[in-house]
C-alpha cells in the first residue's frame, strides 16, 4: 500500500513538471507570436497596397520572405527581409494621407480598367497610395488617398459609423414628403439605410450626411423614391473637407487635421465584419483593439442600438411584406411571402 502511495505520487509530480515544462513552452511561443506580424498587414503598413490586394500578392506567389515564397495569411517577424517580385520591401515607408477633389470621369481604382483614368493614374504621386472608399465614376468631391492599410479600415468600415457629408441635385423639386423618408431610411439592396441627417438647400438640391457607404447609396435611396441624381459632391469625410481645393487639386493632411482625426478613429476598429446567412445574416466582429469591447452582434443583425434604429427594425419588417407599390409580396406559388 505504501509502495502503491509513493509511485502515485511519484507519477503525479511528474505529470506536473510536464504540465510546467509544456507551460513555459506555451509561454515563449505566446511571445513568439506577439513579435509576429501578418504577411498582409506588413505589406499594407508598408503602403504596398492595401490587405486584400495583399492576399492576392501572396496567392499568385510574388510575395517572399528571407527568400522563400510565403502563404496567404501567415505569419512574419517584424524585421524579415520581405520581397515583392523580388524587390526588398521598406516598411519604413512615409505615412502619406492626401485630400485629393476628385473630378467625375476618375475611376476609384488602383488597376488599370479599360481606357479610363483611374485615380493613381490621374494623380501620379511618388509614393504609392490608393482610395480611401470610392466615388463613383460620375461624382466629385474629397477622397482621401493613403498607404496606410488600417487607417482605410478605421475610417471607412460602417460599423464605426463616421461622417460623410454630401451635396447633392436632383431632376425635380424636393418635397417634405421626400426629405423625411430620406431621413428615416429607404429599402435598397436587400436593407434598410441608416436614419440620416438630410437638408434641402434648394429646389432641387439637398446636402446629406451619412454613416454608412453602400454602393451608389445616395443614388439608389433618390432613385427609390422617384428622383434622379443630376450631380453628386462629398464635402467632407469627418474631420477633412475640400475647403480651398479645386477640382482636380489634392494636398496632404495638416498636423491639426491629423491630431483631430487621430482622436476620431483612435476607438474604431479596422477588423472585417463577417455576415453568416440569411438575408441579413448573424453579424460577428472580432473585439475592438481599442476599446477592448466585444462587438458581436446577431439576430436581426443590422440594428446597432443607436437612436432610429427602432424605427429601421419596423420599416425593415414592412419592407419584407410589402413591394415598392405598397403590395404584399408574393412567392412563385401566388401565396403571400414570410420574407
Amino acid at each position: 500500500m505504501i509502495q502503491y502511495v509513493i509511485k502515485k505520487n511519484k507519477l503525479l509530480v511528474a505529470v506536473r513538471k510536464k504540465k510546467l515544462y509544456n507551460g513555459k513552452m506555451d509561454e515563449k511561443q505566446i511571445i513568439q507570436n506577439q513579435n509576429l506580424i501578418r504577411i498582409n498587414k506588413y505589406l499594407s503598413s508598408a503602403g504596398i497596397c492595401s490587405r486584400r490586394e495583399a492576399d492576392q500578392l501572396t496567392e499568385s506567389g510574388r510575395i517572399t520572405v528571407e527568400g522563400k515564397v510565403i502563404g496567404t495569411g501567415e505569419r512574419i517577424p517584424a524585421d524579415a527581409t520581405v520581397c515583392l517580385d523580388g524587390v526588398p520591401v521598406n516598411a519604413e515607408t512615409r505615412q502619406v494621407l492626401l485630400l485629393f477633389y476628385k473630378p467625375p470621369g476618375i475611376v476609384c481604382s488602383t488597376k488599370k480598367q479599360r481606357q479610363e483614368t483611374t485615380v493613381t493614374e490621374y494623380l501620379d504621386y511618388p509614393v504609392r497610395v490608393y482610395p480611401v472608399g470610392r466615388l463613383d465614376k460620375d461624382s466629385e468631391g474629397l477622397l482621401l488617398m493613403t498607404n496606410q492599410g488600417d487607417l482605410v479600415n478605421r475610417i471607412m468600415r460602417a460599423g464605426n459609423y463616421h461622417e460623410k457629408e454630401y451635396e447633392v441635385t436632383v431632376d425635380k423639386e424636393i418635397t417634405e414628403a421626400f426629405v423625411s423618408r430620406m431621413s428615416r431610411g429607404v429599402p435598397i439592396l436587400g436593407t434598410v439605410t441608416r436614419p440620416c441627417v438630410i437638408r434641402q438647400t434648394g429646389k432641387k438640391s439637398f446636402s446629406i450626411i451619412l454613416t454608412q457607404g453602400l454602393n451608389r447609396q445616395i443614388r439608389r435611396m433618390c432613385e427609390y423614391l422617384g428622383y434622379h441624381v443630376q450631380t453628386l459632391k462629398r464635402i467632407r469625410i469627418m474631420n477633412l473637407t475640400i475647403e480651398n481645393l479645386k477640382c482636380g487639386e489634392y494636398r496632404e493632411i495638416r498636423s491639426e487635421e491629423w491630431e483631430k482625426l487621430n482622436e476620431l478613429i483612435k476607438n474604431s476598429s479596422s477588423e472585417t465584419v463577417i455576415r453568416t446567412g440569411g438575408q441579413h445574416g448573424n453579424i460577428s466582429r472580432k473585439t475592438n483593439k481599442g476599446t477592448g469591447a466585444k462587438a458581436e452582434r446577431s439576430g436581426k443583425g443590422l440594428l446597432s442600438g443607436r437612436p432610429g434604429d427602432h424605427e429601421q427594425q419596423r420599416i425593415r419588417q414592412s419592407v419584407r411584406s410589402t413591394g415598392k407599390n405598397g403590395k404584399r409580396n408574393r412567392n412563385r406559388s401566388g401565396r403571400q411571402s414570410n420574407c
